[in-house]
């Protein structure tokens, strides 16, 4: 992967929650604006997600399909909800979605790479050490395998308690 451009976007990952809004308040006190703005959901079918818990997915038919279209429905509309979120802080920001076959933080990775990201910034929420060392941690991920830079701000900030 390459480095960050100077002059690429910034790239929020955003999933609607309240760690991805918080990430989104905490570069605002940080990214002099206006800037452009990406703001990223990644989504993935119901097979890719059984796929990579390693089940099997022989069982999903046409009903498949429909919560696979539901799916990128309401991953569209939560993009399209950070856009309009990042616009009120100011970013010039437009909503992107992704489909994930090998992992939602390989998705956001080949994403900031194809806008050539000036900058990642994405929420952390804390799962706790046994689950992220089973479910794995995105932000981690991210921060692992990036030539970027990233800001992960946590869920609740220092003073929020």
């Amino acid at each position: 992967m390459t480095g960050g451009s100077q002059n690429g976007p910034v790239l929020f990952c955003f999933d609607g929650s309240d760690g991805a809004r918080e990430a989104m308040r905490a570069a605002g006190k940080l990214i002099t604006r206006p800037v452009d703005a990406v703001v990223l959901t990644v989504w993935e079918t119901i097979a890719t997600r059984l796929a990579l818990a390693g089940a099997f997915a022989a069982g999903i038919t046409a009903g498949g399909a429909d919560l696979d279209t539901e799916e990128e429905s309401y991953a569209r509309s939560v993009a399209e909800e950070g856009a309009l979120r990042a616009s009120e802080h100011g970013y010039t920001a437009s909503p992107l979605i992704k489909e994930s076959f090998e992992g939602i933080p390989r998705a956001i990775l080949e994403a900031a790479d194809d806008l050539s990201a000036r900058l990642i910034v994405c929420g952390q929420r804390g799962r706790g050490a046994l689950r992220s060392t089973l479910l794995g941690s995105v932000s981690h991920t991210l921060a692992s395998h990036t030539r970027r830079p990233i800001l992960i701000a946590p869920e609740h900030p220092v003073g929020h308690d």
